[in-house]
C-alpha cells in the first residue's frame, strides 16, 4: 500500500511582527502566522544562530494555528547580529517566556529541530507549565561526544570529501581541537580570517543535512551574514558545554515534563545528530512518541521528517 506524504502547507505572509527589546543589548525579531483565534504553536528554530526560515511557516495549518516564530539572540533579524554579549541558553529560555508574555498567550505548543530540540527541552523544564505539546526533531542535547562526532571525529568518515573542506581552514598542529581552533579565528578581530573560517565552518553542516548531498543548499549555508552568525554563536555555544551544569541535564529533568504529550522525529540516517540521543531521550521518555524516519537524514525538509512533522501538528490539533 502506497503511502501519501504529508507536504508543506501554502506559503504565507505573518499577520503580525516586530521586535522585542530583551535587554543586554540585544533585540529579538518575531512574527506571528496563520489564524490569530487558533492554537497556539511557538517554533524555535536551530544552530544556535540560525534564524528564521520562512519556510517554517509551512508545517502547521494556517486554518488552525497562530503561529509564533522569533529569531534567537544575533540570529537572523535579531539585533546585533551574531553577538555573543548576554547569549546563553537561559538568556534564550528568558526571551522565549518574554515574548509568550508580551502576546498575551497563556500557554503553546513548542516545535523545535536539531539545537531548537535542546533550547526546547530547556525552556519546557524550566516553564512546564505553560507548555502543552512538544514535537521535538533532529534531538541534540549538546553533550560532548556529540560534539566530538561532528566536529572531530565520526561525520569525516561518512564526508571525508567534504571534511577535507572543514579542516583545510586549520594548521595540523591545532588540529586535535577543532573546536578550539576554529572558535579562536571567529572571535578574531581580522574580518578575513573570521569569515574565511566561518563559511568553512558553517558549509560542513550545511553539506551533511540531507541524506541526499544537496550542493545549493551547502552554498546557502556559505552566505557571509548567515555563516558568520551561525559559526560564531554555534561554536560560543559549545565551548560553554551549551551552558549547562551537567551535560546530561536534559535528559535527567524529564521528569519535570513527563506529563506533557510529545513527538520526537528522528532521521535514521541523520549525521550531524545521530540517532543516539533520540534513542536515549526516548528511553528515558517512554511516554512520548518516538518515530524514526528509515529514509532520512537531518534536515526538516526531508520527505519522511516533514511528513511525519506535519502529522504531529495535525495529529495535536485534533486532540
Amino acid at each position: 500500500m502506497s503511502i501519501t506524504y504529508h507536504t508543506l502547507f501554502a506559503p504565507l505572509e505573518p499577520f503580525d511582527y516586530g521586535y522585542l527589546d530583551v535587554g543586554d543589548g540585544h533585540s529579538i525579531y518575531y512574527e506571528q502566522c496563520g489564524n490569530p483565534n487558533g492554537k497556539v504553536a511557538l517554533f524555535v528554530h536551530g544552530g544556535p544562530g540560525g534564524g528564521g526560515d520562512i519556510a517554517a511557516r509551512r508545517f502547521f495549518n494556517p486554518s488552525h494555528y497562530r503561529l509564533v516564530l522569533f529569531d534567537q539572540r544575533g540570529a537572523g533579524r535579531s539585533t546585533p547580529r551574531a553577538s555573543l554579549e548576554g547569549n546563553t541558553t537561559w538568556h534564550l529560555v528568558e526571551d522565549m517566556e518574554l515574548l509568550r508574555n508580551k502576546l498575551n498567550i497563556k500557554e503553546w505548543l513548542v516545535f523545535g529541530g536539531s539545537w531548537g530540540s535542546t533550547l526546547s527541552l530547556a525552556y519546557a523544564q524550566t516553564y512546564p507549565e505553560v507548555v502543552t505539546e512538544l514535537i521535538l526533531r533532529g534531538i541534540f542535547l549538546l553533550r560532548e561526544q556529540e560534539i566530538h562526532w561532528f566536529y572531530q571525529s565520526g561525520a569525516s568518515e561518512l564526508y571525508p570529501d567534504q571534511w577535507e573542506l572543514f579542516i583545510e581552514q586549520i594548521p595540523e598542529n591545532e588540529r586535535h581541537d577543532l573546536l578550539s581552533a576554529y572558535y579562536r579565528r571567529l572571535i578574531s578581530d581580522d574580518a578575513k580570517v573570521k569569515l574565511a573560517a566561518a563559511k568553512a565552518w558553517s558549509m560542513w553542516e550545511g553539506a551533511t543535512s540531507f541524506l541526499d548531498f544537496d550542493p545549493n543548499r551547502t552554498k546557502q549555508f556559505g552566505a557571509p551574514d548567515f555563516a558568520i552568525a551561525l559559526a560564531r554563536i554555534e561554536t560560543h555555544y559549545f565551548i560553554n558545554n551549551g551552558f549547562f551544569m551537567d551535560e546530561n541535564q536534559l535528559l535527567k529533568g524529564i521528569e519535570l515534563i513527563r506529563h506533557v504529550p510529545a513527538v520526537i522525529v528522528q532521521g535514521r540516517y541523520d549525521v550531524v545528530c545521530p540517532m543516539r540521543s533520540a534513542w536515549e531521550l526516548a528511553k528515558c521518555w517512554p511516554e512520548a512518541d518516538f518515530r524514526i524516519v528509515g529514509d532520512a537524514g537531518h534536515s526538516a525538509y526531508e520527505p519522511g521528517i516533514t511528513h511525519e512533522l506535519i502529522s504531529a501538528t495535525e495529529s495535536f490539533l485534533k486532540q
